[in-house]
């Protein structure tokens, strides 16, 4: 990992990455991962939150920060005041996308809405992420990943009938808002380029985990089906299930086309399967999923974890282990495609392991570049001055009045 030039297929774009904790920041991570140059502003008296997540802890700091924070230059800056509207109205126009996810009405509460942006910067895309968007009867409430998992309905789609919906040990709803982000963000530059102008790009946490609920709402309109949690499975779907091995390890089968069941009953020894009026097809194989579990898994207690995936992998079935992150992260297939990356943290001043860039590209590649700013402000000098040429003594003075 090395400073420098930004590489990628956004290389030459600026981004400015406005609000706190994951979703926004999830977003400016991605486009600076692609290459932006993405600054990150805090609040001088109020940094982001996300500096002390994380559940490992070295010397008194977490490491969330430097999966969100890694690619960035980071500044601060009171958008509160005056001073501060008027420096971030001078920096927008040296960018070409600011991401935010404050709650609807904030920009504007400041005197910093669309209307006032664009006119200092036409070109400008604002992606916006929210709970609810920025219109609706609700667009004004404060919304998190958690709520808004729940009420898209995919929370109720999560764990075992008849038990409480659990959630994943993830805030995926922001993440999926900050993704949707960047893809709004890219179609949103790309229809710039034929129009000369910016744009605004409304997110909302719930319409993103909705957005994935593949087709429970047409079943639902169609047929009156409202989808239910299935466990391990996918109701309808088999075989695709986990299955417990000889040494108490769990693996995932999946071989729910005709081809690849064929193929996992020539394997288990037991060939007629196939022909069997209850698993021929697709949709018998569902309607019998149950008996198919209980075969499958009566097979698998007998097998090697290890053996048996390579001998699924060999003749084309689906599988794959369980895998904990101890797992993952000695995972060749992942080393070798440069998935897990050293990332210096200054802080502690050792490398950290990380994520590499998602996805890859073949001309021009992403990269890590650093692992977020040690400090509020760190990036002030290079930003405030280098860009906007403000000289030292005028930092100085912002910074003795709480602007920077």
């Amino acid at each position: 990992m090395s400073e420098g030039a930004p590489t990628g297929p956004l290389d030459g774009y600026r981004v400015i990455e406005l609000g706190t904790l994951i979703a926004g920041p999830f977003a400016g991570k991605l486009l600076g991962d692609m290459g932006a140059d993405v600054i990150k502003i805090e609040s001088p008296d109020r940094p982001d939150p996300l500096r002390t997540w994380g559940q490992a802890e070295q010397d008194g700091h977490r490491f969330f920060w430097t999966v969100h924070a890694r690619n960035k230059r980071c500044v601060t800056l009171d958008l509160r005041v005056d001073a501060g509207r008027d420096l971030f109205l001078n920096l927008i126009e040296h960018a070409d996308v600011v991401v935010e996810n404050f709650r609807p009405g904030t920009l504007e509460k400041w005197g910093l809405g669309f209307d006032v942006l664009s006119a200092r910067n036409p070109k400008l895309v604002l992606a916006r992420v929210s709970g609810y968007g920025q219109s609706g009867p609700q667009a004004k409430s404060a919304g998190y990943a958690s709520v808004a998992e729940a009420v898209s309905g995919f929370r109720h789609l999560n764990g075992y009938p008849g038990q409480a919906p659990p959630r994943i040990a993830l805030s995926l709803g922001d993440s999926l808002g900050g993704m949707f982000a960047v893809q709004g963000v890219l179609a949103a530059l790309l229809s710039r380029e034929r129009t000369g102008r910016g744009q605004v790009v409304d997110v909302a946490l719930t319409e993103s985990c909705l957005a994935v609920q593949e087709s429970t709402i047409p079943d639902y309109d169609r047929g009156g089906i409202i989808r239910q949690p299935s466990g391990t499975r996918l109701e309808g779907i088999a075989p695709s299930n986990i299955y417990q091995t000889s040494e108490g390890n769990w693996v995932v089968i999946a071989a729910n086309q005709d081809t690849l069941f064929v193929r996992l009953c020539t394997i288990m020894g037991r060939a007629e399967l196939a022909q069997d009026d209850r698993f021929s097809n697709h949709v018998a194989r569902g309607k019998h999923q149950d008996e198919l579990d209980e075969l499958i898994g009566a097979w698998v207690a007998l097998q090697d974890p290890t053996s048996l995936v390579e001998r699924l992998t060999e003749v084309g079935v689906v599988a794959g282990p369980i895998n904990t992150v101890e797992d993952v992260v000695k995972d060749p297939q992942l080393i070798e495609r440069g998935m897990l990356v050293d990332h210096y943290d200054e802080r502690i001043g050792e490398n950290v392991l990380g994520l590499g860039v998602v996805p890859t590209f073949s001309e021009t590649p992403g990269s890590v570049r650093n692992a977020g700013a040690a400090s509020p402000g760190y990036d002030n000098a290079s930003v405030w001055g280098g860009l906007l040429g403000l000289s030292g003594d005028e930092q100085t003075e912002l910074k003795k009045k709480g602007v920077i």
